[in-house]
């Protein structure tokens, strides 16, 4: 629960970021036609890295960088109504979700704060680039989206900034 006060920090910024805002006008397409789906890991910075500005693509970010259920419901809109028309799937290097098993992220959430989240599937990957390719496969399978949508499976450096195609 918060408190007030709780979120200061981000209300004053947000106040100087109002105070400086101008409507672009930018409509809800994706400008460049592209969609990412990719890690919510905050050493990521997808508009950046792939050389993008606000409004040139659709960003979903999880914990890991999945195809869940959600994220396909996502790009089944986002390819039908909102300009879509290539889907990049962006797993990282260091990325925790490749490097724990779901019994101990269980365990370590109950020994931090005693809740029990053995109902919860956090997706976590044995195998990163299995799991990669069977969610482009995931996408480029989905009888929801546009045949024929392009979809690529690639792994970011987060050591060094670079993207690497690998699927």
């Amino acid at each position: 629960m918060s408190g007030m006060g709780d979120f200061d920090d981000v209300l004053t910024a947000n106040e100087n970021y109002a105070a400086a805002f101008v409507d672009s006008g930018l409509p809800g397409q994706a400008g460049k036609g592209l969609a990412v789906v990719t890690c919510m890991d905050s050493r990521i910075d997808p508009l950046n890295m792939l050389g993008l500005a606000k409004g040139d693509a659709k960003i979903m970010r999880n914990a890991g960088g999945r195809v869940t259920e959600d994220v396909l419901r996502t790009l089944v809109l986002a390819t039908h109504l909102l300009g879509v028309e290539r889907i990049l799937i962006v797993e990282h290097t260091d990325c925790k979700m490749a490097t724990a098993t779901a019994e101990a992220v269980h365990r370590r959430i109950f020994e931090a704060s005693g809740v029990d989240t053995r109902s919860l599937e956090f997706a976590l990957m044995d195998d990163q680039l299995q799991a990669l390719a069977q969610d482009v496969q995931k996408v480029r399978s989905s009888p929801y989206l546009p045949k024929g949508i392009v979809v690529g499976g690639f792994l970011y450096d987060v050591r060094t900034g670079r993207l690497r195609e690998v699927l």
